[in-house]
């Protein structure tokens, strides 16, 4: 009988058909029996990297692959739901960390974790496991949560397990922040996000939309009626074209969540139309991370009649770079769905300008780089290569060149909290600001990161707030 990942192989099961055609999830999720296979494959290591090294929420992976062997599938919730706030996010967003620190992916393919994460979480919703909570005790003690993306939702999920009164504020009209309007259908319908919010609502959060702190409401304001706050804003300040790029103004160039956002709020009924379309233009996105894939997607459904994805860095090997070993996140190429349903990528060129015609973008010229290495094998400064410069026609350019910090107005700019040199609030260990009694979390602390790095963000400021509340209520 097959029983470990050297009898059983791993199952891929990729990409549905068609998917270019429409908004839903793209993903073939393998069948109970399947997945409960590949649980086997996980031999439930004397040191389990992929719980220590990998994941950020410390999951205790190797035990909820045993009870899904088992066919055990509510121990196997209950296990995850420990330290996993919400898995039916991050089996879907994730690009699975403890996967890459797997101990058989050392001689073989790693554990399918991320699709057996799924089945768990999913099963638990039809079985009726995940159930609004009640706490023990109220403390009486009242935290706002300022903003409510991965972290914000985190913490507030951790807080009101304590007995605390919480209330989440939103400057958008719905919930989820990136979740909602960053992440698309595609990855993340949109009802497993508003599945979530109903489970928090039910169990005594509440939720304020439409409430930009610092504007509708003031920051002191805030203050004075909560007994902390926890600022979890994210980092919403796009990184543009240089002032160097020529015709960087014109119309036609736009912010990548400007795009991704626009099409989530129409296929979500917030919008009845698109604000950016690339229906039969020519699309050229501007940065090669998973927000530049997630605008490829999205162009390619929305009938671009052509898209070219450009990267200022290298092309990194096929395979994991000697700089990365085990069980060390990996520096590799990684191909997107989105990039398999049509796409040109190009690799070490940079924008030098964009060129305009009656104030629209009709194209851009682009430069070809060079790249030195450093010791390790990675990248480190580049030169432009004279005389190798060439043109894309583009009358759409979206803009993922990443995220340069927080706003300074709004409740950082009227609390007087401090940033530090990469303009992301200076939060110290215990998650605490300068500020008396407001802590932050996720992205606004760390800069851009990862749904599953800004959740366990959350958490964590939680545990802080909950000491300092502790503290208060004993004085």
């Amino acid at each position: 009988m097959a029983v470990n990942f050297l009898d059983i192989p791993r199952l891929n099961p990729g990409y549905r058909e068609g998917r270019a055609a429409d908004y839903d999830e793209v993903e073939i999720r393998p069948s109970r029996g399947e997945v409960a296979e590949q649980a086997k494959r996980c031999m439930n290591c004397g040191i389990p990297f992929c719980h220590g090294a990998g994941c950020p929420l410390g999951n205790n992976i190797p035990d909820f692959n045993a009870a899904v062997r088992e066919n055990r599938l509510r121990d196997a919730y209950f296990i995850l739901a420990q330290t996993s706030p919400f898995p039916e996010f991050t089996s879907r967003v994730c690009p699975a960390l403890c996967e890459a620190s797997c101990t058989a992916g050392l001689p073989s393919e790693p554990v399918a974790v991320r699709q057996i994460e799924y089945e768990i979480i999913e099963n638990a919703f039809r079985r009726g496991y995940v159930e609004p909570f009640k706490p023990r005790v109220r403390t009486g003690m009242r935290v706002a949560v300022v903003g409510s993306g991965p972290s914000g939702l985190a913490a507030a999920d951790a807080l009101a397990k304590k007995g605390h009164e919480v209330v989440v504020f939103e400057k958008n009209v719905n919930f989820g922040g990136l979740l909602r309007y960053g992440i698309p259908d595609f990855k993340l319908k949109k009802g497993v996000v508003e599945r979530r919010l109903d489970i928090l609502s039910s169990s005594g959060i509440t939720f304020e939309g439409g409430v930009e702190i610092g504007a509708d409401i003031s920051a002191e304001y805030l203050r004075r009626k909560f007994d902390a706050l926890c600022v979890c804003i994210g980092t919403p300040v796009p990184r543009g074209f240089g002032p160097n790029v020529e015709g960087r103004g014109a119309r036609g160039v736009h912010f990548a969540l400007e795009f991704l956002s626009s099409q989530n709020r129409v296929v979500s009924g917030e919008s009845a139309e698109l604000s950016v379309s690339a229906k039969g233009k020519k699309v050229l996105v501007v940065g090669g991370g998973d927000t530049g894939s997630d605008c490829v997607g999205t162009a390619v459904r929305q009938g671009a009649k052509s898209v070219v994805q450009v990267e200022i860095m290298p092309e990194p090997p096929a395979a994991r770079h000697p700089s990365t070993p085990w069980p060390m996140w990996p520096y590799k190429l990684r191909t997107s769905s989105s990039h398999l349903e049509g796409c040109e990528r190009l690799w070490a060129v940079n924008v030098k300008s964009v060129e305009v015609r009656g104030g629209f973008a009709k194209s851009a010229t682009l430069a070809r780089c060079e790249w030195v290495f450093d010791e390790s094998g990675r990248p480190r400064a580049f030169s432009e290569r004279p005389g190798e410069d060439f043109k894309i026609d583009a009358d759409l350019i979206l803009l993922s060149m990443g995220f340069t910090g927080v706003e300074k107005n709004g409740i950082v700019g009227q609390l007087g909290i401090l940033l530090n040199s990469r303009s992301t609030i200076a939060a110290d260990a215990g998650m605490s600001t300068n500020v008396e009694g407001v802590f932050a979390a996720g992205d606004c602390v760390s800069g851009p990161s990862l749904v599953v790095r800004a959740a366990a963000s959350g958490l964590a400021a939680a545990g802080k707030i909950d000491a300092y509340l502790n503290n208060i209520i004993k004085t």
